[in-house]
């Protein structure tokens, strides 16, 4: 919320500066004026406190998860494309403790589904899949060079349903 908070701060005064002549330190303290006002109204409402364990979630489980954003069930900050660093450095918690928490299943993503969809697009226009798999070769031949044998071969590549129906 301190990222968000200094921002809405920079928009007032920005806009207010926008109307009316300031100095430089009229300018300083207005700045400071109206971050302290913010962050009394952020105490005063609760957002960015966490949440007392046992009152259940901010949000539920279908409205923290949407296409386009994810919400934090612990304090309900919303807004977010992936949850883990919010979850390690506001809540200090881990993904594992935060599904067991709400009950969430680990076929649900803590990213937003359509973030999660643009990268994977992206991954593949660039072909990451290919150096991975091109990695792993190289890494698995140079265990075989160093007598490493014995150990497990490298896993085959996962090709994506698209590139197996473009080469049959």
């Amino acid at each position: 919320m301190a990222s968000s908070l200094l921002e809405l701060t920079a928009n007032i005064v920005s806009s207010h500066a926008s109307v009316t002549e300031m100095s430089g330190e009229d300018l300083l303290l207005e700045l400071q004026k109206v971050h302290g006002a913010l962050q009394k109204l952020e105490v005063e409402t609760g957002e960015g406190v966490e949440r007392v364990e046992g009152k259940g979630p901010a949000v539920t489980l279908k409205k923290a998860f949407q296409p386009d954003q994810v919400s934090c069930m612990l304090c309900g900050k919303s807004g977010m494309k992936t949850l883990a660093r919010h979850l390690a450095q506001v809540h200090g918690i881990k993904p594992g403790e935060y599904r067991k928490q709400f009950g969430i299943p680990s076929n649900q993503a803590l990213t937003a589904k359509n973030f999660s969809e643009a990268r994977r697009r992206m991954a593949q226009e660039k072909g990451l899949a290919d150096n991975l798999a091109k990695a792993r070769a190289v890494r698995a031949a140079k265990l075989a060079a160093k007598g490493g044998a014995e150990k497990k071969p490298a896993k085959a590549p996962r090709v994506p349903k698209q590139k197996q129906q473009m080469s049959a």
